[in-house]
């Protein structure tokens, strides 16, 4: 009984060992995955397929129109791009406020859809060259008579929920955090969200991209309703979003935007959206 016993010890004492070293190595390949992320432009190439992430309410840079097919100028950017590798663009619609953790964890290899290249994102992501200027301008109606900032003392305020406009009105809060009602911003989901709310009233004004926001009143025949408040912010870099790894993907997009430059094509895609060529260069 006793040897048996023994036996039985030290069996129990070698499983317990061995338990503790695979456990141990596999922590440490779990370690090791974490820190070595893999450049994806092999795999891109290789599917011949890339995954483009964006709001797909964002006009003219990126929505569904009638048909519900997502068109706009940095879907026909892409796509150009990607045409010069023979690689096809695929869309995929997400939520904004999500953007770099989908692009984290692998549901998309791309935020390209108006980003703006803020020092607080390149924290978390890599970027393409700029490709367009931006800024965030105030839009009211010029029925309410805010045409200038000081009149938005006490006012409500919208923004869109992980926007650059959203991040730069909460670090620099002495521009307009401070004079709006409760220091604070109502936020949405999206854009459109944001614009019934002030034409029904609800919002005294938004906190927008100019882009978006010349394209939507335009479109709507209204931009002599508005007043479209400038030179609040510092101008921003439009730019495509992509995990810090993928450094030959990022290669490849700075080659294609050259190559676009060059022949032209860039331009005539620019004024196809905005009847100018919107190139920083």
């Amino acid at each position: 009984m006793k040897t048996t016993w023994k036996k039985m010890v030290v069996l129990g004492s070698l499983m317990v060992v061995l338990v503790g070293l695979l456990g141990a190595c596999q922590d440490k390949n779990k370690a090791g995955n974490k820190g070595e992320a893999k450049d994806q432009w092999s795999e891109i190439k290789k599917k011949k397929e890339v995954v483009m992430g964006l709001d797909d309410t964002f006009v003219p840079m990126g929505f569904k129109n009638k048909q519900g097919e997502i068109v706009g100028f940095d879907v026909d950017l892409a796509k150009a791009v990607f045409k010069l590798y023979g690689i096809t663009v695929k869309t995929q619609p997400i939520d904004w406020s999500m953007k770099e953790k989908e692009l984290t964890n692998g549901t998309i290899d791309l935020i390209w859809n108006g980003y703006s290249a803020t020092p607080q994102r390149r924290k978390k992501v890599a970027f393409s060259q700029t490709y367009m200027k931006n800024e965030q301008i105030l839009v009211t109606p010029k029925s309410s008579g805010i045409n200038q900032l000081d009149k938005m003392t006490g006012k409500i305020l919208g923004a869109q929920n992980g926007s650059s406009g959203y991040d730069i009105f909460v670090q620099e809060e002495e521009v307009l955090k401070n004079k709006v009602k409760d220091q604070e911003a109502v936020l949405y989901d999206t854009f459109n969200e944001g614009f019934i709310d002030l034409e029904a009233g609800r919002i005294d004004g938004l906190l927008i991209d100019k882009v978006y926001a010349n394209y939507y009143l335009a479109k709507k025949d209204q931009l002599n309703d508005y007043y479209l408040i400038g030179n609040i912010y510092q101008p921003e870099d439009f730019a495509v979003g992509i995990r810090k790894s993928d450094k030959e993907l990022q290669t490849k997009l700075n080659e294609g935007f050259e190559q676009l430059e060059k022949d032209g094509s860039f331009a005539k895609i620019s004024d196809k959206w905005f009847g100018e060529d919107v190139s920083p260069k």
